[in-house]
C-alpha cells in the first residue's frame, strides 16, 4: 500500500515539472517563425529600394538609364583596292635551247643550271673533226680557183696587146674574156661553199639565243644529239620571272597593266615588288577564271615551278571606312547607328564595299561628317536617347 501511494506522489510530480518545459519550447519556436519572416520583409524592401530609380536633380532627367556609346565623325579617307591570289612562278620568257645543226657528238658542256650567258655564247660543244676537213677542202678549192682566174686575166690581158697588130681576132679576145669571167665565177662559187660549210660548222655548237639565266641542262659529254633530240637547256631571258596567278573573273576586270604588287612565296616570310605586265584577255568557260601575269625581277629566292601568293594594288577609292563593329545588318539591309543633334539614335541605310584590314568601306550612305555609333550598335534601337563617348584617335 505504501508502495502504490509513492508511485503516484512521482508521477504526479513529474507531469507537474513536464508541462511547464512544453510550454516554453512552444515560445522559443514562435519567436524563431516570427524572426525569419522580420529577416524576409527586410529583404523585400532592400530590393524594392534597390529598384526604384533615384530621383534626377531639379531640370534635369535620369541619367543613370542611359548606355553610353563611342562615336566618332569618320571624314573620308583614300582607301586601296587589294586584289590576291596564289599561283606558280615561271620564266617570264622561257627559251628552250636545242640542236639548230646536224648534231653529232657532245665533246664539252660549259655551262652549268643557274649560269648567266651572253647572247650567243657557246653552252655546248659539238664533234667537228670531218667538217672541219671538208672546210678546208673547199678552202684549198678557193685558193685553186682564184689561180685559175688570175692565169686567165694575164691570157685576155697579153691578147688585148696583140689584137692592135692583127695577129689576135677579136672573137679570140671574146673567147679568153669568157674564160676570165668563169674562172672568177669558179671563185665565187668557192668562196660560197666554204661560207656554207664554215657556217654549218658554226652551227655545230649550241648557243644562248638571247642574254639570260640558264634554267635547266638536259645534255652531258658524250651525249650524241641532233635536230630531233628536243630541248637541251631552258632559259630565262634576261633572268626575268612571273608569277602566273589565277583570279575570278570579278578580280580580274578590276586590274590594268603596270598595277603594282607583291609577290611572296611559300614558306618565305619576304615579298618581292613587281607589277602586272598583262591580263588575260579571255576568261577559261569552265572555270570562270583569268591569268595575271606578274612580271619579277631576277632574285635566288624566286625558283621556277614554286609556288607564291601575291596581293595586287587594284586602284585606290576615296570613301568612309568604318570599323566592323559599326557596321550592322538585319533582314531590311545594312545599317549603322548615328547620332542627332538630341543624342538619339537614327538608323542610316548604308551600302558597303570591299573589306580590308582598315575595315569597311562604305560605298553609300554616308558623307562622313556625322555621329557615327562606334561600338554597342547591336544593342541600341531607334529614337533610344545614349550618353556619347568620342573615339580616341
Amino acid at each position: 500500500m505504501n508502495y502504490e501511494a509513492g508511485m503516484l506522489d512521482r508521477q504526479e510530480q513529474l507531469g507537474f515539472e513536464g508541462e511547464p518545459a512544453r510550454r516554453g519550447r512552444r515560445w522559443l519556436w514562435i519567436g524563431l517563425g516570427a524572426f525569419v519572416l522580420v529577416v524576409i520583409a527586410g529583404f523585400l524592401l532592400m530590393g524594392r529600394s534597390a529598384n526604384k530609380p533615384v530621383p534626377a536633380a531639379k531640370g534635369g532627367k535620369d541619367q543613370s538609364q542611359l548606355l553610353t556609346v563611342t562615336v566618332s565623325a569618320p571624314g573620308q579617307q583614300t582607301a586601296s583596292t587589294i586584289v590576291t591570289g596564289t599561283g606558280s612562278l615561271a620564266a617570264k620568257r622561257e627559251m628552250p635551247v636545242g640542236v639548230a645543226g646536224e648534231g653529232g657528238l657532245v665533246t664539252r658542256v660549259l655551262v652549268d643550271a643557274g649560269s648567266w650567258v651572253q647572247k650567243g655564247q657557246v653552252l655546248a660543244v659539238v664533234d667537228r673533226s670531218v667538217q672541219a676537213q671538208t672546210a678546208e677542202s673547199l678552202a684549198a678549192q678557193i685558193r685553186v680557183a682564184e689561180a685559175d682566174a688570175k692565169l686567165a686575166q694575164a691570157n685576155l690581158e697579153r691578147a688585148e696587146k696583140l689584137v692592135g697588130n692583127g695577129f689576135i681576132s677579136r672573137a679570140d679576145i671574146d673567147q679568153k674574156t669568157a674564160a676570165r669571167d668563169q674562172a672568177l665565177a669558179r671563185v665565187r662559187v668557192a668562196k660560197a661553199q666554204f661560207a656554207e660549210t664554215q657556217a654549218r660548222n658554226h652551227r655545230l655548237d649550241i648557243r644562248a639565243p638571247e642574254a639570260g639565266l640558264v634554267l635547266a641542262r638536259q645534255i652531258e659529254p658524250g651525249q650524241i644529239v641532233s635536230s630531233g633530240s628536243g630541248t637541251l637547256f631552258r632559259m630565262a631571258m634576261d633572268g626575268q620571272l612571273e608569277l602566273r596567278t589565277q583570279l575570278s573573273e570579278a578580280d580580274v576586270q578590276k586590274l590594268h597593266v603596270g598595277a603594282p604588287a607583291e609577290v611572296t612565296p611559300v614558306g618565305s616570310a619576304t615579298s618581292f615588288r613587281g607589277q602586272v605586265w598583262q591580263v588575260s584577255p579571255v576568261i577559261d568557260p569552265t572555270s570562270r577564271l583569268g591569268i595575271a601575269r606578274i612580271a619579277l625581277p631576277y632574285n635566288p629566292a624566286l625558283r621556277p615551278g614554286g609556288f607564291a601568293s601575291a596581293r595586287i594594288v587594284a586602284g585606290s577609292v576615296t570613301s568612309v571606312i568604318l570599323p566592323q563593329s559599326a557596321v550592322q545588318s538585319d533582314q531590311l539591309g545594312t545599317y549603322v547607328y548615328i547620332l542627332n543633334d538630341k543624342n538619339e539614335a537614327v538608323r542610316r541605310d548604308v551600302k558597303t564595299g570591299d573589306v580590308s584590314d582598315q575595315g569597311v568601306r562604305i560605298a553609300s550612305g554616308l558623307t562622313g561628317n556625322e555621329r557615327v555609333v562606334m561600338t554597342a550598335g547591336a544593342f541600341l534601337n531607334p529614337g533610344q536617347k545614349v550618353i556619347p563617348q568620342l573615339q580616341k584617335k
